[in-house]
């Protein structure tokens, strides 16, 4: 990797062609990324699951109009009932899905 960790690591490099890896290249421990959230969380005063993070995920790519076959290959679902049960509905779509009716009975936009 020119310019990458690896060089700045020097000899102490282990290159397990890992993605996340430790300033060494090995392996991250399993809990790492939890630790980091609840860091991140702690600095924000909030407590959430890690877990819910795929719910909002999956609420804000359906809330930009992504397709949901898209979302359920972002989530890693076998089955898109799964990825429908992550996506909430939130309240500018259920505002505009009241707002269809009105526009195709009265014309109103």
């Amino acid at each position: 990797m020119i310019g990458g960790p690896g060089l700045r690591a020097g000899e102490r490099w282990e290159d397990h062609d890992l993605v996340f890896a430790t300033r060494y290249g090995g392996p991250i421990e399993r809990t790492e990324d939890w630790k980091v959230w609840k860091t991140i969380l702690r600095q924000a005063g909030r407590d959430v699951q890690v877990h819910d993070a795929r719910h909002t995920a999956a609420t804000l790519l359906i809330e930009q109009g992504v397709n949901i076959r898209v979302v359920q290959e972002v989530l890693g679902h076998t089955r898109v009932t799964t990825t429908e049960r992550y996506a909430h509905v939130s309240t500018p779509l259920m505002r505009a899905a009241g707002e269809r009716p009105a526009s195709a009975l009265w014309g109103k936009p």
